[in-house]
């Protein structure tokens, strides 16, 4: 008799085992909740977008308004720009600033006048200041690497704007970060425009934004042809940059970028 048991509760035994095992195996092979997909790396959006800005290298015709509440300026300039960081400005009208020009090579910027046949090396600490007493800094010139190198960045919001997706991504300083602002907020686009950006002093208030007004096509790709800053504390005041005409790519010249070029060009 307590050997029939035995066996019985050995049998039983062994089946609930079995049956455990089915079901860990059944668990195992269930799949959980589909992920969803990875949210956007905004490090990744902003460096596309800037690439896309200046590209490897450009060649473009722009047109500045330089507007005020008493009376409003006009300049014409050719721009070319290399990699990230390299950029020559040369004003072509008025006649009364033409030749005027400002080139920017890695952190050193120079400026030349032509009246007074003088090239002048300005100081680091002047690249984020007016630049032609526009509302554009020098900084703003080619989309400098500032704020891809000394910002932080997180994704802050998304939404559908004129069929497009469009991101906000939060920029702080990194600690230590030798940078002006205190916080830059970024919109940009799904096919890689840059939208609108705003630019915070160090008690977080908006300073001034930059809007993008236009986009088209332009050497094959959507560009931000006309652009607008506005400084937040001055109503009415405002400069407009617009891009006439652009090619990217192209194989520039070395000696373009230049002292020698800027004060006397060969092009």
């Amino acid at each position: 008799m307590r050997s029939r048991a035995a066996s019985g509760l050995l049998r039983g035994a062994r089946a609930a085992a079995g049956a455990l095992a089915s079901l860990t195996l059944m668990l195992m092979a269930t799949p959980g909740p589909a992920a969803g997909p990875a949210a956007p790396d905004p490090d990744a959006i902003l460096r596309r977008a800037f690439e896309e800005y200046r590209a490897k290298s450009s060649e473009s015709s722009v047109a500045m308004t330089v507007h005020r509440p008493e009376w409003e300026r006009h300049l014409d300039m050719k721009v070319w720009t290399r990699g990230e960081d390299d950029a020559l400005v040369r004003f072509v009208a008025p006649p009364k600033d033409a030749g005027n020009a400002t080139l920017k090579v890695a952190d050193n910027i120079w400026v030349f006048n032509p009246k007074l046949n003088q090239v002048i090396k300005l100081p680091v600490s002047m690249m984020s200041q007016s630049w032609m007493g526009s509302d554009f800094s020098y900084n703003d010139l080619s989309k400098s690497e500032e704020l891809l190198e000394w910002y932080q960045h997180r994704l802050s919001g998304t939404e559908e704007s004129g069929g497009h997706t469009l991101w906000t991504i939060e920029s702080r300083p990194k600690p230590g970060a030798p940078v002006v602002w205190g916080k830059v907020t970024v919109k940009i686009r799904d096919d890689d425009v840059l939208s609108e950006e705003t630019f915070f002093d160090q008690d977080l208030k908006p300073v001034r934004r930059m809007q993008t007004e236009k986009v088209g096509p332009l050497g094959g790709r959507p560009y931000p042809l006309v652009m607008s800053m506005h400084p937040m504390d001055s109503p009415g005041q405002w400069t407009r940059i617009e891009t006439l005409e652009g090619e990217f790519n192209l194989a520039l010249p070395e000696y373009l970028f230049t002292l020698s070029n800027l004060q006397y060009p060969r092009q």
